[in-house]
């Protein structure tokens, strides 16, 4: 009998299950979560531009506006935009943009579901003089 207990053929195969379970759920949550920094990387970028917008143009107006539709086709984002002012700015003067976008991370469908909020801030200086 005890010579039955001591045999220890296919050990190694219950520790392999585990382990390839493990690495599944990670690679599962990499999937999940990876989103999440591209989006953040894209909403700096879509920040930079419409402030860049702004400072070019020398206002905040139709110009940032259609910059802004643009940019929402094109990255696939509508974040909330709100500016630090709106109108002509004048030469040196500086203009702020912030962007806020929630975003939901579920692991598993609805298991394990929240929402997050991204949020982005660009500043710039206005290239424009106005009479």
């Amino acid at each position: 009998m005890t010579k039955l207990f001591k045999n220890k053929r296919g050990e190694g195969f219950v520790d392999v299950c585990v382990l390839v379970l493990a690495v599944v759920l990670v690679i599962a949550l990499v999937v999940k979560v990876m989103p999440v920094f591209i989006a953040k990387q894209s909403l700096d970028t879509y920040a930079a531009e419409l402030v860049r917008t702004a400072e070019i143009a020398g206002c905040v107006g139709s110009a940032t506006t259609l910059k802004n539709n643009s940019l929402k086709k094109e990255m696939g984002l509508n974040p909330d935009v709100d500016w630090s002012r709106t109108g002509n700015i004048q030469l040196g003067q500086e203009v702020t943009v912030t962007l806020t976008y929630q975003m939901n991370i579920g692991l598993f469908g609805n298991f394990a579901s929240f929402p997050i909020t991204l949020s982005a801030k660009a500043t710039g200086t206005s290239e424009v003089y106005h009479k």
